[in-house]
């Protein structure tokens, strides 16, 4: 069981870029009037932001990672770990982790990896970099989550395009000696990996044409909105079980974006107030890897004029694979959320 504890690391900054185009679901144009209002009362999403053809996940991250730096005036000679997850790369070789690190002028000293995740790719990807940062005694890293991937679905698809949008993120890391612990529960379960999918464009099945069919993101809805209701509250709760942390301690509950009833459903059966639970779907849409980052830049003030920390993570989907998290955010700044327009 992946249930397991990360000493000494502090998140010390949050994050997050969109895209400056938005479009509106109250302007589909297959849909009745009574269909867009109950397609955004059960989503919860109004808005979505859309990445234009020249505008990748990297662009949107490495503009991220530039104002969080800013703010926490960090040189990019400072840092030692840089880790990008994403679904959506540049280009299939070589991973976009070496670019970024080169677009943000950070020395060859640098250590810079991929991960490959999706909807729980923030949980998979900080529980990844603060376990490497601890063991290595690393200072300084940034953690960059973002995906543009609207780019994968076809344009005719009405059961996706009312959901997706793009964003980017970066979350700044220190080594710290008296930081609160992280804890995590991961769980995969790979029988799972074609409820999302693109299945075809990879070594498995290479594509001719990028227009055909098997080219553009699947996603069978009742199956992972199923398969959410079943596993994210069992996990939750073996997480705070397991560290013997009650729910009415924590002060605030971020999940992954997926929809509003989904979401709901799962708050409710963990047991957390609904005023404790923060979203992003109204205006942003389900920005994939990056929800959970750009759901706390979204709420910044909110979490920085409450004065409390103990902040619980969860991420489920693609893959599949799910995980939580409990932080500690009393040393975090967040930085307002970005429009990026080039």
């Amino acid at each position: 069981m992946a249930v397991f504890s990360i000493q000494h690391i502090s998140i010390q900054g949050v994050s997050a870029t969109v895209p400056s185009v938005s479009e509106n679901n109250c302007d589909l144009q297959n849909l009745n009037e009574q269909e867009k209002k109950n397609l955004i009362t059960t989503t919860g999403i109004e808005k979505r932001r859309i990445a234009n053809e020249k505008t990748t996940a990297s662009d949107l991250c490495i503009d991220s990672a530039k104002n969080l730096m800013q703010e926490l005036s960090w040189t990019p000679a400072e840092v030692d770990i840089l880790i990008f997850v994403t679904q959506t790369p540049d280009h299939t070789i070589p991973g976009s982790s070496m670019y970024i690190q080169h677009q943000l002028g950070i020395p060859s000293t640098c250590l810079a990896i991929d991960i490959n995740q999706g909807c729980a790719g923030y949980i998979y990807g900080l529980s990844v970099i603060s376990s490497m940062m601890s063991s290595g005694k690393l200072k300084k890293g940034l953690l960059l989550v973002g995906d543009t991937i609207t780019k994968t679905i076809h344009k005719n698809d009405q059961s996706l395009i009312p959901v997706f949008s793009d964003a980017g993120s970066c979350t700044a890391l220190t080594l710290k000696e008296d930081a609160t612990p992280m804890h995590y529960n991961l769980q995969t379960d790979g029988s799972g990996y074609d409820k999302i999918i693109v299945q075809k464009g990879g070594a498995r099945k290479p594509a001719g044409d990028h227009t055909e069919e098997g080219c553009f993101l699947y996603m069978n809805g009742q199956d992972i909105f199923n398969f959410g209701l079943k596993e994210v509250t069992v996990n939750v709760q073996t997480l705070l079980n397991e560290y013997s942390i009650k729910k009415e301690e924590i002060d605030y509950f971020v999940m992954h974006q997926a929809n509003f009833l989904l979401n709901e459903t799962i708050r409710k059966k963990v047991g957390i107030e609904s005023g404790k639970t923060l979203y992003s779907l109204k205006e942003y849409g389900n920005t994939s890897c990056a929800s959970v980052p750009v759901t706390l830049a979204v709420n910044g003030e909110v979490l920085e004029a409450a004065r409390r920390s103990k902040v619980l993570l969860a991420g489920f989907g693609v893959g599949l694979s799910w995980g939580s998290v409990l932080v500690d955010l009393k040393d975090c700044k967040f930085v307002k959320l970005h429009e990026y327009s080039r």
